[in-house]
C-alpha cells in the first residue's frame, strides 16, 4: 500500500477544468463575455508558460462566487459537471484510479484549481482526498479569498507535507501522476513520478531522468 497522488487537469481530465469553467460562465452569460474570456485565456497561457501569478488568478476565478447567488452557482456547477467534465474523464483514467484502489493505496488529488470546482470532480472520480485552493467563507458568504497557501508549483509540496502530517501518512513508495512542468517540484519528491501526456518541458525532463510516460487520453 502506498500514496497515489494525481494532478487533475490534463491528467485525470483530458482538458483544464479551471479554464473550462470560465468558458462555461461566458457561454451561460453569467460573466461579461469579452472581458472574462480574454482574461481567462491570458491566465491559461500564463499557466502553461509557468509564469502564472496564482493569487491574481484565484481572485479572478472566484469573483463570480461573489457576484452571484450561491444557489445559482451550485446549479450551474452541477450542470457544468454533467455537460463538460464527465466527458473529459477517459476510461483509461478511471481504470488507473481503480488499479490503485485495488492495490489498497491511499488516493489523493492535488490541484491548483479551486475547490468549488474540484471537490465534486474528486467525488465523481471516486477519490476521497483532495488538496485544492479552498475558497474562504465568512458568515456563509464567499469572500473571494482562499484559506492557506495555494496548491500550485512549490505550494503543492507545502500543502502535501501539511496534509501528510494531519493524516499520519508517509511518502514511502508514493506515486505522482502529472502532465505539467509546474508540478516538477512534487514529481521530484516522490519515488514513482509518472508523466501523463506531458507538456514539452515535462516530456524533456521525464526523458532526461528516465521517468515513465503514459497517456490517459480516451
Amino acid at each position: 500500500m502506498a500514496l497515489a497522488i494525481f494532478d487533475l487537469d490534463h491528467t485525470l481530465l483530458s482538458d483544464d477544468s479551471d479554464h473550462a469553467w470560465g468558458q462555461y460562465l461566458v457561454d451561460q452569460g453569467i460573466v461579461d463575455p469579452q472581458t472574462h474570456k480574454y482574461r481567462n485565456d491570458v491566465f491559461y497561457e500564463q499557466y502553461k508558460a509557468g509564469t502564472l501569478n496564482i493569487h491574481e488568478y484565484l481572485k479572478f476565478a472566484l469573483q463570480p462566487l461573489l457576484d452571484n447567488s450561491l444557489e445559482q452557482m451550485l446549479e450551474h456547477r452541477e450542470r457544468f459537471l454533467s455537460e463538460r467534465i464527465r466527458p473529459l474523464i477517459s476510461q483509461q483514467a478511471r481504470e488507473l484510479v481503480q488499479l490503485h484502489k485495488d492495490q489498497g493505496d491511499t488516493l489523493l488529488i492535488i490541484t491548483a484549481t479551486n475547490g468549488f470546482i474540484t471537490y465534486p470532480i474528486a467525488e465523481e472520480l471516486g477519490i476521497e482526498h483532495i488538496i485544492a485552493p479552498h475558497p474562504e467563507v465568512i458568515n456563509g458568504q464567499y469572500t473571494g479569498g482562499i484559506v492557506g497557501i495555494p496548491s500550485f508549483q512549490e505550494g503543492k509540496v507545502t500543502r502535501l507535507i501539511e496534509w501528510l502530517g494531519e493524516h499520519g501518512i508517509g511518502m514511502k513508495n508514493a506515486w505522482f501522476y502529472s502532465d505539467s512542468h509546474n508540478d516538477l517540484p512534487l514529481l521530484r519528491l516522490v519515488s514513482n513520478p509518472v508523466a501523463v501526456d506531458p507538456d514539452p518541458k515535462l516530456a524533456a525532463e521525464a526523458k532526461r531522468l528516465g521517468w515513465p510516460v503514459i497517456s490517459l487520453q480516451g
